[in-house]
């Protein structure tokens, strides 16, 4: 116990002093959005070649055609140019994936498929009945040819046993733990630049991301459903699977993250293949690294929030966000943009949730209209803002998320999808609470000091 407790002192201790740097340098966006080019046409990659100017502005202008003007597009896109390098990619498939059943239906489709390489990222492996069933396939596999790269957090999966990725080593899997305890300076305490991201990606043709770590609490559906029993509180979060010429971005990640934690070399295998197009939609692999330059989901919220004409509509299971954030969302409502907010009634993280609270009386009075998720345990983080822009990846607006981890998304622009997001947003909505300020201001000083105490413990979030 006291060396468990010890150890546990050290991780807080290094977490404040870590934040408190990191913190301190989360960049300036307003510097970036408020100079952002209205009518910027943004690069656009196909699978075959880069458009031109001309080429890209036409197809940008067709996509918000039928949809309410906004130029959330072309300058959202002339920011992420500007701080990623990366064009759009023109040309994909995505599929929306709306709890952890159809997500895990869809990795384990694709996995069986393979034929020549499964790269898979993690947050959090649980030693149970799905993660054993992701290691029988990864066993299977491996055992067929296939090449298997598997990578985890070794905080997010402290829990779980050695003997667990030892018998994934035996059978020829690559594993790599992404900043394994006690690596450190020789001591037993662990990085708080956690890796919170979650990848599959599959032959480098299929790249399934988003929220949803390996684990039984996301096996259950959170919606409704005749005739079915539900778990008392099941989880609820999102993935996509995306198809087309951008999964190339995603198995880059892969393999940078992969090469940054010094895994064994991967020679051999055909990672990048040529890739057709799948569909229409717009997509970008967004990542961020520790670093005050690398905080690029962080900036592309930031824009997103700061360009939004029409409607916000964000979903977050964390949502402690920096001061920067909040008077974004804040600016939005007060412009009569329509800012709506899922957010969790229930939480695994009771301090998450008091913190998270603390901002509702700034925001209500704002404008921004609150709602609280029931019957199930939020999870995701995904946004759709003026019904063409989307995001879903793993980004929480929390200070670690913002600051500290290494994090990915995906934004995705086209209508057709938006429309799949805003169901999804909708259907979150008719099972959600909505936090109104008369109601709010009435809370008992108990939950008032809750709130107080969540927020001043925040910055280790």
């Amino acid at each position: 116990m006291v060396t468990y407790m010890t150890t546990f002192r050290s991780i807080i201790a290094t977490a404040i002093v870590s934040y408190s740097a990191g913190c301190a340098t989360l960049p300036d966006a307003s510097k970036i959005t408020d100079h952002a080019p209205a009518q910027a046409a943004p690069k656009i990659l196909t699978s075959k070649r880069m458009l031109s100017r001309e080429q890209s502005r036409a197809l940008m202008e067709r996509l918000q055609k039928g949809a309410k003007p906004t130029d959330l597009l072309q300058r959202h896109n002339a920011v992420l140019e500007m701080v990623s390098g990366h064009p759009l990619t023109a040309g994909n498939k995505v599929t929306l994936l709306i709890d952890g059943r159809s997500t895990y239906a869809a990795m384990f489709k694709a996995m069986e498929s393979a034929r020549e390489t499964i790269n898979v990222e993690t947050f959090k492996i649980d030693d149970d009945e799905i993660s054993r069933a992701f290691a029988n396939v990864f066993l299977k596999k491996q055992s067929q040819g296939v090449q298997v790269n598997f990578m985890y957090d070794s905080m997010g999966s402290i829990t779980t046993p050695a003997s667990f990725f030892d018998r994934l080593r035996q059978a020829g899997i690559n594993v790599v733990a992404v900043h394994p305890l006690g690596a450190e300076n020789g001591e037993n305490v662990p990085t708080v630049h956690a890796d919170h991201r979650k990848l599959l990606v599959v032959d480098g043709r299929v790249a399934i991301t988003g929220g949803i770590n390996i684990s039984r609490v996301y096996a259950s559906t959170p919606f409704k459903k005749k005739q079915e029993k539900r778990p008392s509180v099941p989880w609820r979060d999102t993935d996509i699977q995306l198809e087309g010429p951008v999964v190339a971005q995603f198995q880059k990640e892969f393999l940078e993250m992969w090469a940054n934690q010094q895994g064994s070399p991967l020679a051999g295998r055909n990672y990048f293949p040529k890739l057709k197009k799948e569909g229409d939609d717009l997509v970008r692999a967004i990542s961020s690294t520790p670093g005050e330059n690398n905080r690029i989901n962080y900036i592309s919220y930031i824009a997103a929030l700061a360009f939004a004409e029409h409607s916000i509509h964000l979903t977050n299971a964390y949502f402690v966000p920096d001061r920067r954030t909040l008077e974004a969302l804040a600016d939005a409502a007060k412009r009569g943009v329509d800012v709506k907010i899922v957010l969790p009634s229930v939480s695994d993280s009771k301090v998450a949730l008091h913190a998270m609270r603390y901002n509702y009386e700034y925001l209500l009075k704002a404008g921004v209209k609150l709602y609280e998720r029931q019957r199930a345990l939020l999870h995701s983080k995904t946004a759709v803002i003026d019904g063409v822009w989307s995001t879903v990846g793993s980004t929480n607006m929390d200070p670690m998320s913002l600051s500290q981890n290494y994090e990915i998304n995906a934004v995705i622009i086209g209508r057709e999808f938006a429309l799949e997001m805003g169901k999804m947003f909708a259907a979150d909505l008719s099972e959600s609470e909505q936090v109104t300020l008369a109601k709010w201001k009435k809370r008992s000083l108990s939950q008032k000091t809750k709130e107080f105490f969540a927020h001043l413990l925040s910055p280790i979030m």
